[in-house]
């Protein structure tokens, strides 16, 4: 199952990107690491029944709705490597609000922005 989760880490966040955010996740703690490579990755976001950018989509929103800012960022760089755009990305943050809170829907927004300001500068410097 390793193997598995690898391959849709690669796929998610790219090569060199996947492989930096294992290293990180391994040197926190290894047993989450391979949790999440294989677990997580392998075996949910390899099922077929949602097409990987709505599951980054529904992920988005969840994470938002529960505040999970390291999460989130990771999974808004993921969804648009998944093909959503910032517009999806902005309105499944809104669709948030009146769910989970006007706070959580702000604290998405400035992730966001964050990550959209990363990847223009990234793409500029390339």
């Amino acid at each position: 199952m390793a193997e598995k989760g690898i391959d849709m880490l690669r796929r998610l966040l790219g090569d060199e990107r996947a492989i930096e955010i294992r290293t990180t996740w391994a040197k926190l703690s290894p047993d989450f690491a391979h949790f999440v490579t294989s677990f997580l990755a392998g075996e949910i976001w390899s099922r077929p029944e949602l097409d990987l950018k709505t599951r980054s989509l529904v992920t988005i929103a969840g994470l938002a709705a529960l505040g999970r800012p390291n999460g989130l960022r990771l999974n808004i760089e993921m969804a648009l490597n998944n093909g959503a755009t910032r517009e999806e990305i902005l309105e499944t943050l809104l669709q948030m609000a009146p769910y989970a809170g006007f706070p959580a829907c702000w604290e998405g927004l400035v992730i966001a922005d964050e990550v959209f300001k990363q990847r223009k500068a990234t793409q500029k410097a390339a």
